[in-house]
């Protein structure tokens, strides 16, 4: 028989009524706001020259984003007209963060400029004022009800939700073109932060850790899919043209070039995706695909220090050999291996990487054939120039300069693009089923007549093509190509290791969760060189948070989302907050005797 229980909520950790909760919350959130129009330090010593007044700058417009998104989040809990679209649930958590965004902003802020220029006497009275207004802010969260469990479940259980008001097909795309904007902008200002202001880009991550937290409790993440989901052609679309359009914002060849290094490291890992996301298969040596990618398109090239100088490959040509050589070195790997299963595998694939590396580092004429030229690589490999294009020299396009890695960061979006294609047609055909089949029980898939050692045969060598597709792009980018960084881990970009670590933070079987994977992993070493050899421990610590808290990834599969919370679905009673939601949701069914 079943049985239909509610709760109410549970008071707040602060007695007081609500009312003046949420008015504390709302002049917290106005006082910090208010305090980035200020001076916050005496001295442009500190990153971002935070001396003005009316003018904010560095660490002053991360907390009027904060201090904003507090703001609408506590209007949200008036119900004010026009924003209900931003909390739909009518839930506290996502105030909760955005109030924690604000204050770890401008805490950090007060602390880091106390500490810089020793002492407290170094802040003025906008850097109090942020604190003291985002501290009343977090305050005021903590004194609201606090509605038990089911702000849990609005992640896993987004039905939870109630649906979205319906826009006509112009609005959605509208929409779709606006968060696509936001995210541009979003990631062209993180990369753009100068690395000697590592203070700004802490800033940035405590402000983008916590305010996407607040959007994904606030379920706006899940309505956001299911808008991609309706118009997946025109989503797709707008996301690579935001990505053609950084080389033109960003002007600049060290960004640029960091991009390039992103989409390269992006591409291999969605072919990794192909083996571990999608097969099951766990691969520890696949970085060894792109260097024979990169060796094989390098030794056609044209370098004067290839084995085969007087041979120059035109790029179709250069790129066809290096995913041609990619592919058999899969077959030739897989066929004998793909037997096994599992740590087996792994052992296997992890010695092949290193018998890949220490192979090239010998073929050097002396200890082995001279083909590769030993430690030393094979450099001074010639720009392309397809059509007349020379990748080396700048253009200008539209009026924007384009530099050598602005071109080159095109060539390779234009890759990535056709990467996804093939990595979502592939997932969707009836070869991609079969792969998932192998990947959840391959017993029960044998057992239903599917043929694992060809369908995971099939994944390996088309893993191995894509990531020998985008080595001939790297080859080229890089003007040279060596042993070093084809190993299982190092402290360099791109290993086996981080490759695998790009596809699992990301989100297996997905494609945007290894893309996102592989920009957060090139991209924070980066700015957070001032981390020198804690580097490793302080990625450690971050890989353990996420698994803890958010192990299926940051952008979930939908099926490994509900494996990895199947504890979450208890028979305890559950209150859902009734504002906001239709009254059928109000009170969860709990099975019963």
């Amino acid at each position: 028989m079943a049985t239909t229980e509610t709760t109410t909520p549970e008071r707040g950790l602060i007695a007081l009524p609500e009312s003046a909760a949420r008015v504390l919350i709302a002049i917290g959130a106005v006082a910090t706001i208010a305090s980035t129009f200020m001076s916050w330090t005496y001295t442009s010593e500190f990153p971002g020259d935070l001396t003005y007044y009316g003018s904010p700058a560095g660490l002053q417009v991360l907390d009027i984003v904060a201090g904003a998104l507090t703001l609408l989040f506590a209007l949200t809990l008036w119900n004010v007209r026009g924003l209900g679209w931003l909390n739909p649930a009518g839930a506290t958590q996502p105030v909760v963060l955005a109030a924690t965004s604000a204050f770890a902003v401008s805490w950090f802020s007060a602390i880091a400029i106390a500490v810089d220029l020793k002492g407290i006497i170094a802040l003025d009275p906008g850097a109090y004022l942020a604190a003291v207004g985002s501290l009343v802010a977090l305050l005021g969260t903590l004194a609201l009800p606090k509605p038990g469990d089911t702000l849990k479940d609005y992640v896993t259980k987004p039905e939870l939700i109630p649906p979205a008001a319906k826009l006509p097909g112009w609005g959605e795309r509208l929409v779709v073109t606006g968060a696509t904007a936001v995210a541009l902008i979003v990631f062209n200002y993180g990369i753009g932060v100068d690395p000697d202001a590592s203070e700004t880009f802490l800033g940035y991550l405590l402000l983008v850790v916590f305010g996407a937290w607040a959007l994904l409790t606030a379920g706006l993440f899940d309505r956001f899919a299911q808008l991609n989901a309706r118009h997946k052609g025109f989503a797709t679309s707008m996301a690579f043209l935001a990505a053609a359009a950084f080389p033109f914002l960003a002007n600049n060849e060290h960004n640029s070039n960091l991009g390039v290094n992103i989409l390269v490291v992006a591409t291999v890992a969605l072919g990794l995706n192909i083996v571990v996301g999608l097969t099951g298969l766990l691969d520890l040596g696949y970085v060894a695909f792109l260097g024979v990618g990169a060796y094989a398109a390098a030794l056609v090239s044209g370098s004067e220090f290839s084995r085969f100088a007087g041979v120059q490959f035109p790029f179709w040509a250069a790129m066809l050999t290096g995913m041609a050589a990619s592919l058999v070195f899969g077959v030739l790997i897989g066929a004998p291996t793909l037997r096994l299963r599992g740590d087996y595998l792994a052992i296997v694939t992890l010695g092949f990487g290193e018998i890949f590396r220490i192979a090239v580092n010998n073929m050097d004429g002396t200890s082995g054939p001279n083909l590769t030229n030993g430690p030393n690589g094979i450099s001074m490999i010639p720009d392309l120039d397809i059509f007349g294009f020379n990748f080396g020299a700048e253009h200008n396009i539209l009026g924007f300069p384009l530099g050598r890695f602005a071109n080159y960061f095109l060539l390779m979006l234009l890759i990535t693009a056709v990467v996804v294609v093939v990595f979502n047609r592939a997932a969707d055909s009836r070869i991609g089923r079969s792969w998932i089949a192998i990947r959840e029980d391959e017993t029960a898939a044998t057992a239903m007549g599917i043929n694992g050692f060809r369908v995971k045969l099939i994944a390996f060598a088309l893993g191995a093509s894509l990531a020998g597709l985008a080595g001939t792009v790297s080859a080229h980018v890089g003007y040279s190509v060596n042993p070093a960084p084809y190993q299982f881990a190092g402290s360099v970009p791109p290993n086996s290791a981080f490759l695998l670590a790009a596809v699992v933070l990301g989100g297996m079987g997905t494609v945007n969760g290894p893309i996102l994977g592989a920009t957060l992993l090139y991209l924070l070493p980066e700015k957070l060189s001032f981390l020198k050899e804690y580097e490793l421990l302080a990625f450690g610590v971050a890989l353990i948070i996420l698994m803890r808290f958010r192990p299926e990834g940051i952008i979930a599969n939908r099926r490994r989302q509900l494996e990895f919370h199947e504890s979450d679905d208890s028979d305890k009673a559950v209150h859902i907050p009734e504002q906001g939601l239709p009254d059928s949701t109000v009170g969860v069914t709990k099975a019963g005797a």
